[in-house]
């Protein structure tokens, strides 16, 4: 499930968080499915458990997992972590869009790049 790849420029700890997310997102883990410890995870990884805690630290922020003290870590709800997700890329959208505008680009190209997008996944 989890890989870290060395000659990737983002950090470790972000990967580990993609991973999950990605894990989370897709439904290969469920909500209320027990994710590994963070030892455990530090351990298969062999990584410092302080970037599996950062990792964690940061998916329980955005609303991906939760802590039980003395139990361990948990996906949370599905539908809150899709939201989330939904959430950070409009926000990232809304950025590019935002860049795009101001290097010429007209609202009509922008949209028929969409289209050409999801045309593209349609032909796959």
């Amino acid at each position: 499930m989890f890989s870290i790849n060395y000659r990737d420029s983002r950090p470790i700890y972000e990967q580990v968080k993609d991973s999950l997310r990605r894990a989370i997102i897709t439904g290969g883990l469920r909500a209320d499915d027990k994710i590994p410890s963070v030892r455990d995870l530090a351990g298969q990884l062999a990584i410092n458990p302080n970037t599996i805690q950062k990792a964690y630290r940061e998916l329980e922020t955005e609303g991906y997992i939760y802590s039980v003290p003395g139990k361990g870590s948990f996906v949370g709800e599905g539908i809150e972590a899709r939201e989330a997700r939904k959430r950070e890329l409009f926000e990232q959208l809304d950025s590019s869009v935002t860049d795009l505008e101001q290097l010429g680009v007209t609202a009509e190209d922008i949209c028929g790049y969409i289209t050409n997008l999801y045309g593209r996944e349609e032909k796959l």
